[in-house]
């Protein structure tokens, strides 16, 4: 392995939370960064950086040592990967690939095997906090990889994030991150529900989140969630919507099908969202959930699709 000052950085998906980590990467690493994305207008969170934008994703894997992607799912990371143009395909391969998407374990375990038949070290790394976390640098960082690939990432990960955890062998990255995220959804519900419950009794919501956030009752999804966007009632696009929570409470529910968990709380969340999804809330930030409970409306039915 070389210095980590002779390491080129690839970074694929300069999403919301992608484009702000590969700035991060860009102003801190010694090395070279090299970036890739479809759209042409992500490569603006670039700006001001050393980053050279890659022509492909051929081009990128000819250059670079290790690679991050932040993509939407399994699906884009598999093509990412290993699809005919992806970056395993190519004659010069990365060493290593970092996912910090969110995905299956299944579909992390699949690809880290695969990877490893063509000689290529795989790390799943999903990440956790809020956009403004990722353009601080201050995501926390769920990693599956060996001891030895861990020790090699960290430091790299240590630009995007103040906490990194080595959870175990490839997947379990993505074991910590889904459950993190089903207890956010699920709490958000039942802060949505208490919200709306205490307002109806004659308690201002502004003055429930402040007694509740000095007691036993305090959490994250209070101080954020709560008050930031159930509290004024704010659910802008292009946060996190309802969509994007049904993908990874799926994820959460194949894998409690897979290890023979029964996860109710998680199922009867599902139909929350689900119901956010389609009574006027598509690509609105999911903590809209609070508007439903509000106006009473009938959930989805367990199983159906959103």
């Amino acid at each position: 392995m070389s210095t980590e000052n002779q390491v080129v950085i690839g970074f694929v998906g300069l999403g919301v939370m992608g484009g702000a980590m590969c700035r991060n990467m860009a102003l801190k690493h010694a090395g070279g960064v090299v970036a890739f994305d479809t759209n042409d207008h992500a490569f603006h969170v670039l700006d001001g950086t050393k980053t050279r934008r890659a022509a492909s994703l051929e081009d990128l894997a000819g250059e670079a040592d290790i690679v991050f992607l932040s993509l939407p799912g399994g699906p884009a990371v598999e093509a990412v990967t290993l699809g005919p143009q992806g970056l395993a395909g190519g004659v010069r391969r990365p060493k290593v690939i970092v996912d910090l998407s969110t995905t299956t374990v299944a579909s992390a375990r699949e690809v880290g095997a695969a990877l490893a038949a063509r000689d290529i070290a795989f790390a799943d790394a999903p990440v956790a906090r809020t956009r403004e976390a990722a353009q601080r640098g201050e995501l926390s960082i769920m990693v599956g990889a060996d001891a030895a690939l861990f020790g090699r990432i960290e430091p790299l990960l240590r630009y995007i994030g103040t906490d990194v955890t080595h959870c175990g062998a490839i997947g379990c990255g993505q074991v910590v991150k889904l459950i993190n995220n089903a207890l956010v959804f699920e709490h958000t519900v039942a802060l949505a529900e208490m919200m709306v419950l205490g307002e109806r009794a004659g308690v201002d919501p502004g003055t429930l989140l402040d007694a509740v956030s000095k007691g036993s009752g305090d959490s994250f999804v209070l101080r954020n969630h709560g008050r930031k966007s159930m509290l004024p009632r704010q659910f802008p696009e292009k946060s996190f919507p309802p969509e994007y929570v049904l993908k990874d409470i799926g994820y959460v529910l194949e894998l409690a099908g897979q290890t023979g968990v029964a996860t109710r709380i998680t199922e009867l969340a599902h139909r929350y969202y689900s119901a956010t999804a389609q009574q006027g809330y598509s690509g609105r930030y999911f903590p809209a959930v609070i508007e439903l409970i509000a106006r009473d409306a009938e959930l989805v039915p367990q199983g159906a699709q959103p």
